[in-house]
């Protein structure tokens, strides 16, 4: 029989804790816990959360952990580790969309502050467009790509059929480097320039690409690495 949050005390349990308290009064445990709602015969759920944290070192390596390692760990399973990843998804949308509302695009930093929590944990290369006003507001964005980003597979039409679509009248391009490094490789810098070229063409300025690797970016405008410590 799995143990159950309902079967703790309600001092101890994350649910009650949680309607008196507040989200913010919770540990990590037990915001785990919640998700999970029931352990195994050997492990109370509670105790679950703590192995499952301390199986990836912390919370912190949560957005990098994909579900079969998450379905390894003894207790979990297939249908837990799917669940907190797509707890995991949503709350980086909330936190997306709440900030659209309030941060304006002036520079690289605003944008990959923005864009970096939509990058946490994608194992392969995923390219985004971001499509701006004339002022810099953000209007939309899109992901245009996931594989290997270059110049034969990413066609621009998709990019720009967009941006007139939603009437932009800038462009900033986004991608990721899973292997940690953001330095531009070359066929970053060959697609870079051809869509520099025919954002001049559409009177749609491409005004930036973005790499986003671990702890850093680099804007392939400004030729520079910033790292999180930095910004």
């Amino acid at each position: 029989m799995n143990y159950m949050i309902k079967e703790m005390d309600d001092e101890i349990r994350p649910r009650e804790r949680l309607k008196r308290y507040g989200a913010g009064a919770l540990g990590n445990d037990e915001v785990l816990a919640i998700l999970l709602r029931c352990g195994t015969k050997e492990c109370n759920v509670k105790d679950l959360s703590a192995k499952i944290l301390n199986e990836i070192d912390g919370i912190k390596n949560f957005s990098n952990v994909s579900w079969e390692k998450l379905s390894k760990i003894k207790g979990v399973g297939e249908v837990k580790a799917l669940t907190l990843l797509a707890a995991l998804e949503f709350g980086k949308r909330v936190l997306a969309e709440s900030n659209k509302e309030t941060v304006k695009m002036i520079n690289s930093k605003t944008i990959y502050e923005l864009f970096k929590y939509k990058f946490a944990g994608v194992m392969q290369e995923m390219l985004v467009a971001v499509f701006l006003d004339v002022k810099n507001n953000l209007i939309s964005s899109k992901t245009i790509f996931m594989g290997t980003i270059n110049k034969s597979v990413v066609h621009p039409r998709e990019v720009f059929k967009e941006a007139v679509s939603c009437g932009a009248g800038k462009i900033v391009l986004i991608h990721n480097h899973p292997s940690g490094n953001p330095k531009p490789s070359f066929n970053d810098e060959v697609f870079t320039e051809k869509m520099v070229k025919l954002g001049v063409e559409m009177d749609i300025p491409v005004i930036d690409h973005i790499i986003i690797g671990k702890g850093a970016y680099y804007s392939i405008t400004n030729h520079k690495e910033y790292k999180d410590e930095e910004i």
